[in-house]
């Protein structure tokens, strides 16, 4: 009996630590980490107007990318996430309205991604 509830209680908090992180799909702009602040406090419009070329420069690719939602959060993106995001925007002609859609496992401000695209 003791060994069953110890099991179950195991079972459990593997439950809780893995329905932490919710699977999302999210869409909105990506902007890099080193420009976020500004983009922010600014907003949406802020957001819209940040451009490819900014977002390609040497330090704002070296501090990484999120994605500023239509409700004003900042996501940040793990790692494989940015180096989607760094492949999309050099693919990309477009020069400013960098609207993407990802999709991955969400956890506090940061999600883990599986899929990104640039819209």
């Amino acid at each position: 009996m003791r060994k069953t509830l110890v099991f179950l209680t195991v079972v459990l908090l593997a439950m809780v630590v893995v329905g932490s992180a919710a699977a999302a799909d999210l869409q909105g702009f990506l902007v890099d980490r080193h420009c976020s602040a500004k983009v922010v406090k600014e907003g949406q419009k802020a957001a819209q107007s940040h451009t490819r070329e900014c977002a390609l420069m040497p330090d704002c690719v070296a501090s990484g990318y999120g994605v500023l939602t239509p409700e004003g959060k900042f996501i940040t993106l793990d790692s494989a996430g940015n180096k989607m995001a760094e492949a999309a925007l050099k693919a990309s002609q477009k020069k400013n309205e960098l609207r993407v859609q990802l999709s991955g496992q969400v956890s506090g401000d940061s999600i883990k991604v599986a899929n990104l695209k640039l819209l």
